[in-house]
C-alpha cells in the first residue's frame, strides 16, 4: 500500500488509521508548494487533486472516510470497525460519514463566523457538538471501551479545532480529545 501523503493535509488521519492497523505501507510525499497534487499522474489517483489518497494493488482510494472504511473493512484482525454483519456496524458507518458531511462543516462555519443556514444541509456547531456528546455516551470512546475508526475521524475534527486555538469548549469533548491524542500512534497537535 501506498499513502500520499503531506503534513500538512488530511493525510495524517489516513496515516493515523494505516498506523492503527498495524498495516504495512509506504509514504508518497506529495509536495503541495509545488503543486505535484495538480500533476495528471496523481489526478489519475484522486481527481480532485486532494490528500490523501490511497493505494492498494489496483485500487485506489481518496477521501478519508473512503479509507477508513477500506481499512477497517481490509484488516478485521484490528477490530477498529465493527463487522458488516455487526449490529453496531449502523452506527459506526454513520459516524464516519458524519464527521465530514456535518461535523466538518459545522466546525468551519464556526472557524469562520458563518451563520449555519438550515438548507446548507448541516446543524450548527453547538447542535453537532451536543450530538457528539450524546454519542460518547459514558466511555472513553464513541463506543465505550472499543476505540474504531469512528474515533479517528471523529476525534481528529476536534483536535484540528484545538491546533486552530478553537476547542470545544465542552469538557466532556476536550477530555475525549485528551484521551486520543495521548494514543501512541495519533497525529499531535504541535505544541
Amino acid at each position: 500500500m501506498k499513502l500520499y501523503f503531506n503534513p500538512q493535509s488530511r493525510a495524517v488521519i489516513a496515516k493515523w488509521m494505516l498506523d492503527e492497523t498495524g498495516a504495512k505501507y509506504d509514504i508518497a510525499p506529495i509536495d503541495l508548494q509545488k503543486k505535484q497534487n495538480r500533476q495528471p499522474e496523481y489526478l489519475n489517483i484522486n481527481p480532485a487533486g486532494k490528500l490523501p489518497a490511497l493505494v492498494d494493488g489496483e485500487t485506489k482510494i481518496f477521501e478519508t472516510v473512503a479509507i477508513g472504511l477500506y481499512l477497517g473493512d481490509k484488516f478485521p484482525a484490528a477490530k477498529l470497525a465493527p463487522a458488516i454483519t455487526a449490529p453496531e456496524r449502523g452506527r459506526y458507518l454513520s459516524l464516519m460519514v458524519f464527521s465530514t458531511s456535518q461535523l466538518e462543516p459545522a466546525l468551519g462555519d464556526a472557524l469562520g463566523k458563518v451563520e449555519t443556514m438550515p438548507q446548507r444541509g448541516w446543524n450548527d456547531y453547538e447542535t453537532t457538538k451536543d450530538l457528539i456528546e450524546r454519542e460518547l455516551g459514558h466511555g472513553p470512546y464513541l463506543f465505550g471501551n472499543w476505540f474504531t475508526l469512528a474515533d479517528i475521524m471523529i476525534g481528529s475534527m476536534f483536535i484540528w479545532a484545538r491546533m486552530m486555538n478553537a476547542p470545544s469548549g465542552r469538557p466532556k469533548i476536550e477530555s475525549y480529545v485528551d484521551r486520543l491524542i495521548q494514543r501512541p500512534l495519533a497525529f499531535k497537535p504541535p505544541s
